[in-house]
């Protein structure tokens, strides 16, 4: 295995996870409502810019993912629960740790964590 080093290598455990989360039981149908097929490849560069933003330090992503976030709970009637946050971390763990290793590895696997619950917390004072 080896480190994270660059955009390819992001790219690649970008697309590598979201292969993973489109077959998966409970989060796969909550993106399929949301990406449809043709999509999916501007998604991808979008969510690869955003992790090199965050492990690379280059300034290349623009999006809000809170407000990406409300508006797919708002569209599945508030019904996103800490159980998807919790599959969609085992999946990027897993994912992570099955392609590399090392610094940026372990970074990708505390910022999901902390993003995680950030998003959650978001979503979840959103609908009070």
């Amino acid at each position: 295995m080896k480190e994270i080093q660059n955009r390819e290598d992001i790219f690649l455990l970008v697309s590598t996870f979201y292969s993973k989360i489109k077959k998966d039981s409970l989060l796969g149908p909550i993106f399929d409502l949301h990406i449809s097929e043709d999509q999916w490849p501007n998604h991808l560069e979008k969510l690869t810019d955003f992790w090199v933003t965050n492990l690379l330090g280059i300034s290349c992503f623009k999006g809000n993912p809170i407000q990406a976030h409300k508006t797919v709970d708002k569209n599945l009637n508030y019904t996103i629960e800490q159980k998807h946050f919790g599959q969609w971390l085992q999946l990027w763990f897993s994912t992570i740790d099955s392609l590399f290793k090392g610094e940026l590895a372990n970074k990708a696997k505390k910022s999901a964590r902390r993003m995680s619950t950030g998003l959650f917390l978001a979503m979840y004072n959103n609908r009070l």
